[in-house]
């Protein structure tokens, strides 16, 4: 049964919305990391990581370990060896694999990932 016009334009307008309140364009890769910390104890972690989703200004990693939000963490890049600063904006679920763990960069640069983003 074909969709009504008007509904089609409504379905429409709200893709645009979504789409406008994302900074970028996401791709999802894997993109191997490692991850070192220093929680609020003084406690220092180097955990070996990947990323789901990836974008100019962040990602969606897995981690073998939880992590804080607001966690500021370094990230590097196995594939280039490209260092960078991020803090980490989203805890999701754990999973067999790891947690889920959003990240913002903190001065993202178009080139990290090493993609066409």
């Amino acid at each position: 049964m074909p969709v009504p016009p008007a509904e089609q334009d409504r379905a429409m307008q709200s893709i645009l919305r979504t789409q406008q309140s994302r900074r970028g364009v996401r791709l999802n890769s894997r993109v191997p990391l490692l991850l070192e910390w220093v929680d609020g104890r003084g406690g220092e972690y180097q955990e070996k990581a990947y990323t789901r989703v990836v974008n100019c200004y962040g990602c969606l990693l897995v981690s073998p370990k939880d992590v804080g939000l607001e966690q500021r963490l370094h990230l590097t890049n196995l594939a280039t060896r490209q260092p960078i600063e991020a803090v980490v904006v989203w805890i999701g679920k754990q999973r067999v694999e790891g947690w889920e763990v959003g990240v913002e960069l903190v001065s993202p640069r178009m080139d990290y990932w090493g993609l066409d983003l």
